[in-house]
């Protein structure tokens, strides 16, 4: 990869700020990985398509990435191209009871405004970490309501290059999936259905999921969420606990004593500290209670 001929190319098509051997640790939530070769970070669609074109015709692995809050990246970095959607394309916008919002727009920021605007029916993504893109591509959902169920439409770009806009039905909104991983979609702007409701109800859920999860879960530490998915007919993080791993560290990672459940960056941790403590836990688990633990977060990128 030619790096210098290729920022030039894409500074020249004008696609937003374009970064080289960009850390990847300085954008993500774990705060670990090497570099990235180039980042763009678009601020408008038609930047992302003229990115995604020249990707597509230079033949670049590329990948669009948003809060990077559950993504592992290993220490060698990764190769080719990230096109993020977050501070950059942000935007929030109130129209009567519909919140239009892009892909980068964080839901407690989305959830925020819902507040200030006296509209209900958001309140179960407050503190759910990360990006709008990633969560209408994964139909993210917590306490009860998912995306699924405030989704208007979403619009976004095709493998083909041309941008579309899709229903709620259309978007084949399930557990933990839709059409944006089925097709390799890249989600742009969402439009959100609220109803009318009373300021201080709403504030009073929002307070009440707020203290559950900060009482619950360490988020004062750096991870990528949950570690593992959660086994049928199992908790992970009971699993872990009952294993006599709470707090188990391995260098600069570290098995959260607030909940079993997370790895944490105890210390300035590498990918290779989390994975090697991830395998440890699993063998634990495995070896006392004969299940096997699937991990959840994201693995991306080259060992150095």
């Amino acid at each position: 990869m030619d790096k210098k001929k290729l920022i030039q190319i894409f500074e020249d098509k004008n696609v937003g700020t374009v970064l080289i051997d960009e850390p990847m640790k300085n954008h993500t939530s774990f705060k670990i990985g090497g570099p990235v070769d180039i980042m763009i970070l678009p601020t408008s669609e038609e930047e992302i398509k003229r990115a995604v074109k020249i990707c597509r015709e230079e033949n670049l692995d590329f990948m669009i990435m948003g809060n990077g809050s559950n993504m592992l990246v290993k220490d060698g970095g990764i190769r080719g191209v990230i096109i993020k959607l977050n501070e950059n394309f942000k935007k929030i916008e109130v129209r009567g009871n519909r919140i239009y919002a892009q892909a980068g727009a964080l839901l407690n920021a989305i959830s925020r405004v819902a507040l200030e605007n006296s509209l209900s029916g958001f309140e179960f993504a407050t503190g759910i970490p990360g990006a709008l893109g990633g969560a209408i591509t994964m139909n993210a959902g917590a306490y009860g309501g998912e995306m699924k169920d405030v989704v208007e439409s979403v619009r976004v770009l095709d493998k083909s290059g041309e941008i579309k806009e899709y229903s709620n039905k259309e978007m084949n909104f399930r557990y933990r999936g839709s059409r944006v991983e089925d097709e390799g979609l890249i989600v742009l702007n969402i439009v959100f259905k609220l109803n009318s409701g009373k300021k201080e109800e709403i504030k009073a859920t929002i307070d009440d999921l707020t203290y559950k999860r900060t009482s619950k879960q360490p988020l004062e530490w750096p991870s990528g969420g949950s570690t593992f998915k959660r086994p049928e007919g199992y908790f992970a993080g009971k699993l872990i606990d009952d294993s006599g791993l709470r707090g188990l560290r391995y260098r600069g990672a570290q098995v959260s004593k607030k909940h079993c459940g997370f790895v944490i960056n105890a210390d300035d941790a590498t990918c290779k500290d989390v994975l090697t403590l991830i395998d440890i836990i699993k063998k634990t688990v495995k070896d006392n209670y004969d299940v096997e633990l699937e991990r959840e977060i994201k693995l991306l990128g080259e060992d150095l």
